[in-house]
Protein backbone atom coordinates (compact mmCIF):
# COMPACT_ATOMS: atom_id res chain seq x y z
CA UNK A 1 0.00 0.00 0.00
CA UNK A 2 1.08 3.64 -0.74
CA UNK A 3 2.76 5.38 2.32
CA UNK A 4 1.02 7.83 4.31
CA UNK A 5 4.23 10.06 2.99
CA UNK A 6 3.71 9.36 -0.60
CA UNK A 7 0.09 10.99 -0.49
CA UNK A 8 0.76 14.40 1.12
CA UNK A 9 0.14 17.34 -0.80
CA UNK A 10 3.20 18.91 -2.65
CA UNK A 11 3.16 22.85 -2.76
CA UNK A 12 3.85 24.29 -6.09
CA UNK A 13 4.92 27.67 -6.86
CA UNK A 14 4.44 29.06 -9.92
CA UNK A 15 4.09 33.06 -10.93
CA UNK A 16 2.24 34.23 -8.58
CA UNK A 17 1.85 36.89 -5.47
CA UNK A 18 4.78 36.35 -3.05
CA UNK A 19 3.05 34.24 0.11
CA UNK A 20 0.33 32.21 -2.26
CA UNK A 21 0.35 29.03 -3.87
CA UNK A 22 -0.94 26.22 -5.12
CA UNK A 23 -0.95 22.35 -3.84
CA UNK A 24 -1.19 19.46 -5.37
CA UNK A 25 -2.22 15.81 -4.17
CA UNK A 26 -0.36 12.75 -5.92
CA UNK A 27 -4.04 11.73 -6.41
CA UNK A 28 -4.93 14.97 -8.63
CA UNK A 29 -1.71 14.11 -10.97
CA UNK A 30 -2.34 10.46 -10.95
CA UNK A 31 -6.15 11.03 -12.07
CA UNK A 32 -5.27 13.53 -14.91
CA UNK A 33 -2.53 11.19 -16.08
CA UNK A 34 -4.91 8.15 -15.83
CA UNK A 35 -7.59 9.82 -17.95
CA UNK A 36 -4.82 11.00 -20.45
CA UNK A 37 -3.40 7.43 -21.04
CA UNK A 38 -6.86 6.19 -21.09
CA UNK A 39 -7.20 8.09 -24.04
CA UNK A 40 -4.97 6.63 -26.11
CA UNK A 41 -5.62 3.85 -28.73
CA UNK A 42 -4.11 0.88 -28.03
CA UNK A 43 -4.00 0.77 -25.00
CA UNK A 44 -6.69 -1.72 -23.36
CA UNK A 45 -6.06 -1.16 -19.97
CA UNK A 46 -4.29 0.12 -17.11
CA UNK A 47 -2.66 -2.76 -14.48
CA UNK A 48 -1.99 -2.05 -10.66
CA UNK A 49 1.11 -0.58 -9.43
CA UNK A 50 2.81 -3.61 -8.02
CA UNK A 51 -0.10 -5.04 -7.17
CA UNK A 52 -1.44 -2.36 -4.89
CA UNK A 53 -4.42 0.16 -5.65
CA UNK A 54 -5.02 3.48 -4.22
CA UNK A 55 -7.43 3.56 -2.17
CA UNK A 56 -10.13 6.32 -2.52
CA UNK A 57 -12.73 7.28 -5.22
CA UNK A 58 -11.12 7.76 -8.44
CA UNK A 59 -9.04 4.11 -7.61
CA UNK A 60 -10.15 2.87 -11.36
CA UNK A 61 -8.47 6.07 -12.96
CA UNK A 62 -5.44 6.13 -10.82
CA UNK A 63 -5.61 2.68 -11.15
CA UNK A 64 -1.72 1.66 -12.67
CA UNK A 65 -0.09 5.30 -12.23
CA UNK A 66 2.37 6.13 -9.75
CA UNK A 67 3.37 9.61 -9.62
CA UNK A 68 6.34 11.49 -7.97
CA UNK A 69 5.67 15.01 -7.18
CA UNK A 70 8.97 17.59 -6.45
CA UNK A 71 8.52 21.49 -5.88
CA UNK A 72 8.24 22.12 -9.20
CA UNK A 73 8.11 19.10 -11.81
CA UNK A 74 6.49 15.80 -12.05
CA UNK A 75 7.42 12.32 -12.44
CA UNK A 76 5.00 9.66 -14.05
CA UNK A 77 5.02 5.36 -14.09
CA UNK A 78 2.56 4.22 -16.19
CA UNK A 79 1.81 0.50 -15.89
CA UNK A 80 -0.18 -0.59 -18.67
CA UNK A 81 -1.57 -3.75 -21.41
CA UNK A 82 -1.56 -3.41 -25.03
CA UNK A 83 -4.61 -4.36 -27.33
CA UNK A 84 -3.32 -7.10 -29.95
CA UNK A 85 -2.24 -5.54 -32.89
CA UNK A 86 -1.03 -2.42 -31.62
CA UNK A 87 2.64 -1.37 -32.51
CA UNK A 88 3.65 -0.86 -28.70
CA UNK A 89 6.25 1.60 -29.32
CA UNK A 90 3.72 3.91 -31.07
CA UNK A 91 0.78 3.70 -28.25
CA UNK A 92 3.77 3.61 -25.83
CA UNK A 93 4.98 7.25 -27.38
CA UNK A 94 1.52 8.37 -27.68
CA UNK A 95 1.18 7.68 -24.03
CA UNK A 96 4.22 9.44 -22.76
CA UNK A 97 3.46 12.89 -25.17
CA UNK A 98 -0.49 13.06 -23.75
CA UNK A 99 0.40 12.85 -20.32
CA UNK A 100 3.06 15.13 -20.26
CA UNK A 101 1.14 17.52 -22.03
CA UNK A 102 -2.11 16.89 -19.68
CA UNK A 103 -0.52 17.43 -16.62
CA UNK A 104 1.96 20.82 -17.87
CA UNK A 105 -1.08 22.26 -19.63
CA UNK A 106 -3.26 21.35 -16.06
CA UNK A 107 -1.18 21.63 -13.44
CA UNK A 108 2.11 24.54 -14.71
CA UNK A 109 4.42 21.28 -13.30
CA UNK A 110 7.45 20.20 -15.62
CA UNK A 111 7.00 16.62 -16.10
CA UNK A 112 10.57 15.86 -16.24
CA UNK A 113 9.54 12.02 -17.16
CA UNK A 114 6.93 9.51 -18.17
CA UNK A 115 7.94 6.04 -17.73
CA UNK A 116 5.91 3.14 -19.89
CA UNK A 117 6.15 -0.72 -18.34
CA UNK A 118 4.04 -2.61 -20.76
CA UNK A 119 2.76 -5.63 -18.44
CA UNK A 120 0.62 -7.01 -21.26
CA UNK A 121 -0.96 -7.89 -24.00
CA UNK A 122 -5.04 -7.91 -24.62
CA UNK A 123 -7.06 -10.05 -27.24
CA UNK A 124 -10.21 -8.78 -25.73
CA UNK A 125 -11.26 -7.24 -29.47
CA UNK A 126 -10.39 -11.04 -30.86
CA UNK A 127 -11.91 -12.72 -28.40
CA UNK A 128 -15.05 -10.51 -28.84
CA UNK A 129 -15.31 -10.92 -32.80
CA UNK A 130 -14.39 -14.56 -32.29
CA UNK A 131 -17.13 -15.15 -29.64
CA UNK A 132 -19.57 -13.13 -31.99
CA UNK A 133 -18.72 -15.58 -34.81
CA UNK A 134 -19.36 -18.55 -32.77
CA UNK A 135 -22.57 -17.28 -31.16
CA UNK A 136 -23.98 -16.57 -35.42
CA UNK A 137 -22.95 -20.01 -36.20
CA UNK A 138 -24.36 -21.69 -33.01
CA UNK A 139 -27.83 -19.74 -33.79
CA UNK A 140 -27.32 -20.92 -38.23
CA UNK A 141 -27.01 -23.81 -37.14
CA UNK A 142 -29.99 -24.42 -34.76
CA UNK A 143 -32.42 -22.36 -36.82
CA UNK A 144 -32.79 -19.85 -34.33
CA UNK A 145 -31.32 -17.20 -36.30
CA UNK A 146 -32.49 -13.92 -36.08
CA UNK A 147 -33.63 -12.85 -39.77
CA UNK A 148 -31.58 -11.58 -41.77
CA UNK A 149 -32.52 -8.26 -43.81
CA UNK A 150 -33.43 -9.56 -46.51
CA UNK A 151 -35.69 -12.05 -44.74
CA UNK A 152 -37.21 -9.16 -42.37
CA UNK A 153 -38.93 -6.95 -45.53
CA UNK A 154 -40.97 -9.29 -47.90
CA UNK A 155 -40.45 -8.31 -51.45
CA UNK A 156 -42.76 -8.58 -54.00
CA UNK A 157 -41.19 -10.35 -57.27
CA UNK A 158 -40.75 -8.32 -60.17
CA UNK A 159 -42.70 -9.50 -63.26
CA UNK A 160 -40.82 -12.03 -65.21
CA UNK A 161 -39.75 -10.41 -68.68
CA UNK A 162 -41.28 -13.00 -71.60
CA UNK A 163 -38.64 -15.20 -73.02
CA UNK A 164 -38.35 -15.08 -76.65
CA UNK A 165 -39.70 -17.74 -78.35
CA UNK A 166 -37.28 -20.45 -79.09
CA UNK A 167 -38.89 -21.65 -82.23
CA UNK A 168 -38.74 -18.83 -83.79
CA UNK A 169 -35.18 -18.47 -83.06
CA UNK A 170 -34.10 -21.59 -84.44
CA UNK A 171 -35.86 -20.86 -87.73
CA UNK A 172 -33.85 -17.66 -87.98
CA UNK A 173 -31.12 -17.36 -90.32
CA UNK A 174 -28.12 -15.80 -88.30
CA UNK A 175 -26.43 -12.62 -89.51
CA UNK A 176 -23.88 -12.60 -92.01
CA UNK A 177 -20.54 -11.15 -90.64
CA UNK A 178 -19.48 -8.03 -92.12
CA UNK A 179 -15.52 -8.90 -93.32
CA UNK A 180 -12.75 -6.08 -93.34
CA UNK A 181 -12.14 -4.77 -96.63
CA UNK A 182 -9.40 -6.32 -98.04
CA UNK A 183 -5.89 -4.14 -98.62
Amino acid sequence: MASKKDNLPQTVENDMEPGSSITYANEVVAIIAGVAAGEVEGIASMCPVGGIDILGRNKNVTKGVKVEIGTEEASVDLYINVEYGTPIQKAAQDAQENVRKAIEEMTGLHVVRVDVHVQGVSFEKENNAIEAGKQVKAALESGNAAPTKKEAAPVEEAPKAEEPNTEETKDAEPAPAESAPQA
